[in-house]
């Protein structure tokens, strides 16, 4: 299985889909990795061989930021947010959605998936009379 910045690849699949496994790289991006290095996106991960690795890598850190550093610059600019007191940095701390989004409704997977709907408050009858 190969490896790339600390992500393992799965063998089974197409290149053009496993690549998509490293934070920062999607399939836009991958299209245009394999088309510089001159890979076929429909070969299997496991088939690679080493210089096609190693030139996928090679493009990836010239050009893309990805995994640790990534997630690193999104939490520091969530951090300077919430330290300058805007808006969207108290919507963060909350966590509540920050994009303006409507939140009477729908906004179940920033808060967690809370389900605090209620029934017409009636206990359903014991047994048939």
């Amino acid at each position: 299985m190969p490896r790339l910045f600390g992500v393992t690849i799965s063998d089974d699949k197409p290149v053009s889909i496993a690549l998509t496994a490293v934070y920062g790289i999607g399939r836009a991006s991958v299209s245009v990795i394999l088309k510089e290095a001159k890979v076929d996106p429909s070969k299997r991960a496991g088939k690679l061989t080493p210089e096609e690795l190693a030139a996928i890598r090679e493009i990836m850190e010239k050009k893309y930021e990805t995994e640790g550093d990534l997630r690193r610059k999104i939490m520091m600019n969530v951090r300077r947010l919430k330290n300058i007191g805007s808006w969207r940095g108290h919507r963060h701390t909350k966590g509540l959605p920050v994009r303006g989004q409507q939140t009477r409704t729908n906004s179940r997977t920033v808060r967690g998936n809370v389900r605090k709907t209620v029934g017409s408050g009636r206990k359903p009858t014991s047994s048939p009379t």
